[in-house]
């Protein structure tokens, strides 16, 4: 997919104890570190009002950090205007100038770049093969698809080289099939192209797909940062786990710790896993749906409160005396009847002790 007209000259990003405020009592943002290697894929992850957009602003510079320090390379950019900064941003409304032709739009940054009209033209064509658009340059933008007028929005960006692309929530005006198309069509660009980016969603499912790491945001503040799997499999506390993915938080209590092994039980089932820094006492359980085992020899005892298929899988609403969990299973053939008691264990590996509080 790549291509030798456009060439990457991706900038790590840093912010050092950033702030954004709002007046005097709004806090969008509360002194933040942050690192973004050259090359990689950040995506920022969080529910509306966490913060994510203003810090991905502050990076265009379409908002100035109220303290701290941002850096782009080895360049310190906290005061500098969007116009002296070498980043590029595709909005969540693609922003395409409706008058104009396909090419049109993405030469439009050229043209102030300093590029004659014949290297213009050709960045510009060398932009749509690379986004899968080649042969759309006459076009309107009201003659293309979403997830095409998406792909415009991401060339017009590319030809820049930038040394940082910025995506704001880039896929939430497609729908489900064609989200999953171009956010692969994303990441096969990026990695391709060895681009720095950073890319902002509230969809845990996406972030997850496209990310070399996720900062996951909560109240102005960064509540973990990790890979996929690393955030997937062991979360820092409830939000996280909650945020990431599906996950029952059960209430447990840790009887014993040796080493960094604690046997927790839940009722008379006793399970050993990692104690994580926690000591003897109540404790909270973080299951994904899909290591909840029913029908173990071990375990403890709930009861199938509603069965639901779904075509690749069973979905299960389990009822126990502490309350309610959520377990799917790949069985649909021998589906489980509503009101049968079931003992239901862990996989191995499966849960993760987190904090009380």
């Amino acid at each position: 997919m790549s291509n030798s007209r456009i060439v990457g000259k991706a900038a790590p990003v840093r912010f050092e104890n950033v702030s954004k405020r709002f007046g005097r009592d709004v806090v969008a943002v509360d002194n933040i570190n942050l690192n973004v290697e050259a090359g990689k894929l950040v995506t920022l992850l969080g529910p509306s009002g966490c913060g994510k957009t203003t810090t991905l602003r502050m990076i265009a510079g379409l908002e100035m950090a109220s303290d701290g320090r941002i850096l782009i390379g080895d360049r310190d950019v906290t005061t500098l205007p969007a116009t002296d900064r070498d980043v590029s941003m595709v909005f969540q409304s693609y922003a395409l100038f409706p008058h104009m032709s396909v090419l049109e739009n993405v030469s439009y940054g050229l043209t102030f770049s300093g590029f004659s009209k014949s290297e213009t033209r050709d960045r510009a064509l060398a932009g749509l093969d690379l986004v899968g658009l080649k042969g759309f340059d006459s076009r309107l933008p009201s003659e293309l698809s979403g997830g095409q007028q998406q792909r415009v929005a991401v060339a017009r960006a590319l030809v820049l080289e930038p040394q940082v692309l910025l995506f704001d929530e880039p896929l939430s005006n497609l729908d489900a099939k064609l989200r999953r198309q171009v956010r692969e069509d994303i990441r096969a660009i990026q990695q391709d192209l060895g681009l720095t980016v950073v890319y902002v969603t509230h969809d845990q499912e996406e972030a997850l797909a496209v990310s070399d790491e996720i900062v996951v945001m909560r109240n102005a503040s960064i509540a973990q940062i990790g890979s996929p799997r690393a955030l997937y499999e062991a979360p820092v506390d409830q939000f996280v786990a909650d945020f990431i993915g599906e996950a029952n938080i059960l209430p447990c209590v840790i009887q014993s710790v040796d080493g960094d092994v604690a046997t927790i039980s839940i009722e008379e089932y006793h399970y050993e896993l990692p104690a994580r820094g926690l000591g003897i006492g109540p404790a909270k359980l973080a299951v994904r749906p899909s290591r909840l085992v029913i029908g173990t020899a071990r375990g403890f005892t709930a009861t199938v409160a509603k069965a639901t298929y779904v075509g690749v899988r069973m979905e299960y609403t389990l009822q126990a005396s502490f309350g309610s969990m959520f377990a799917v299973q790949d069985d649909v053939d021998s589906p489980l009847d509503v009101g049968t008691e079931v003992t239901v264990g862990f996989h191995a590996k499966s849960p993760v002790l987190l904090p009380e509080a």
